[in-house]
């Protein structure tokens, strides 16, 4: 069976399971439930904390080596400053459409909890404490804060409100990186490569156990409150897929049609072999070689702003999975009755800019960093097992999306490029100009 059906398996069979218990089972009636209930949380946990452990060495190096990347077409001038400002374009307008849409239809508005286990839910004192810590600072130390005055203590708290810091200090040691590392092949970008694809296979182990974990945590959640969450679960879906749909249909289509000039309709049926492949494998990377191919032979694209575009594209544009990481963050912020401040949606749309470059463009690579921006609003971390069960499919959905984006952004900066500097883009591209591999 193909993992992402065993998933969906263990999504279907914990909600199936749980509601039996829920009401078949009562706790109070039969006390072994209990103990079923706690092997399940220890399943659970294994899980989680095997994804939990590899979030700072994930977000250093993937962050590091997609900084580096930019800050290596510095030398392209043009080309490099017209990609940044559309990825943060497109990555900004994604997160706010994401906001937006959440808070007007509410997905996960309507739950029946037990308020007296609410109002000391871990997540809820967490905000308490940021609360009670951030009265009476100056306007000025909030920008200072963002700065970590020790990487390394900023990251052995990471999980108590210092992971901005810890990404901020992997986007600057990332710039600097550019500025004095030339070579691809620098022991350096090998290492962070290194720890990137260590991070991805103890990622892809924890994968492994990822059905039973599934099956243990939405179990329990079922077991605990019946029925009622279910229907929030595929609202949500709904809901993420309306805020992808809008960001292709009408802002993709309005800068084709608006900066670039081009038919949209034209542009996007000129790119239906690599929408299809990308929806398939749910993997920027893998669909890379497609994307490319595509550029070059029918979109007719100078290689060298494709290959600069769409290789760095491949981790550091996906506003599909920020767009994603911004739905589910504040749908599960409403499931468990945590009202986010005007101040903490803001740092949920950063943050999930920041997750879109540092998000890896492979099945499920969104999920340790959707944890991390739960994290720093105070929404607990379990809370991840409601939609990891349907994962899979809004993974393929948020793909293409990220894909289209990258082919959408090589499209605009060839537009907005000079006749000139595109005519010495348009050159044969030499050896040191092909792109290294994806991560």
């Amino acid at each position: 069976m193909k993992q992402h059906n065993k998933l969906l398996l263990g999504f279907v069979l914990g909600v199936g399971f749980g509601l039996l218990a829920y009401y078949y089972l009562p706790a109070k009636q039969y006390p072994f439930m209990t103990t079923f209930s706690e092997v399940m949380t220890f399943i659970g946990a294994i899980f989680l904390r095997m994804i939990f452990m590899m979030v700072v060495p994930l977000i250093l190096s993937a962050l590091m080596l997609g900084t580096m990347e930019l800050g290596k077409g510095a030398g392209l001038g043009k080309v490099a400053g017209r990609s940044l400002l559309f990825t943060i374009l497109l990555s900004g307008t994604s997160v706010i459409i994401a906001v937006v849409l959440t808070n007007i239809l509410r997905p996960g508005a309507g739950l029946d909890f037990d308020k007296a286990a609410l109002a000391s839910n871990a997540g809820v004192l967490s905000i308490q404490r940021n609360v009670a810590a951030t009265q009476g600072k100056p306007w000025y130390q909030y920008i200072v804060d963002l700065l970590p005055q020790n990487p390394i203590d900023s990251a052995a708290r990471a999980f108590s409100g210092e992971i901005v810091a810890v990404m901020v200090f992997a986007l600057f040691f990332g710039w600097a990186l550019s500025t004095v590392i030339k070579n691809d092949n620098h022991p350096t970008k090998q290492v962070l490569e290194s720890i990137f694809q260590a991070c991805m296979k103890i990622i892809g182990l924890a994968m492994m156990i990822a059905p039973y974990a599934i099956f243990g945590i939405v179990f329990n959640t079922a077991y605990r409150m019946g029925a009622g969450f279910l229907g929030n679960v595929a609202f949500y879906a709904f809901v993420v897929v309306l805020g992808l749909s809008i960001q292709f249909l009408i802002v993709y289509s309005l800068m084709i049609r608006v900066v670039a000039r081009t038919s949209p309709l034209g542009f996007f049926a000129q790119c239906k072999e690599v929408y299809l492949y990308a929806f398939s494998t749910a993997s920027s990377n893998a669909t890379l070689p497609v994307a490319l191919a595509c550029a070059d032979n029918i979109l007719k694209l100078p290689p060298k702003i494709s290959r600069f575009v769409l290789t760095i594209g491949a981790s550091a544009n996906q506003n599909g999975s920020a767009l994603f990481e911004g739905v589910t963050v504040i749908f599960l912020a409403q499931v468990y009755g945590i009202d986010l401040s005007i101040g903490q949606q803001v740092i949920v749309v950063l943050m999930s800019m920041l997750a879109g470059v540092g998000t890896a463009g492979v099945p499920g690579g969104a999920l340790p960093l959707i944890v991390v921006v739960m994290i720093q609003v105070g929404i607990p971390a379990e809370g991840i097992g409601l939609i990891i069960g349907v994962d899979r499919f809004l993974d393929m959905c948020r793909t293409t999306l990220n894909v289209a984006g990258d082919l959408v952004i090589a499209k605009l900066v060839t537009s907005t490029v000079d006749e000139g500097t595109l005519s010495r883009m348009r050159e044969e591209p030499t050896t040191e100009d092909q792109p290294a591999a994806a991560a």
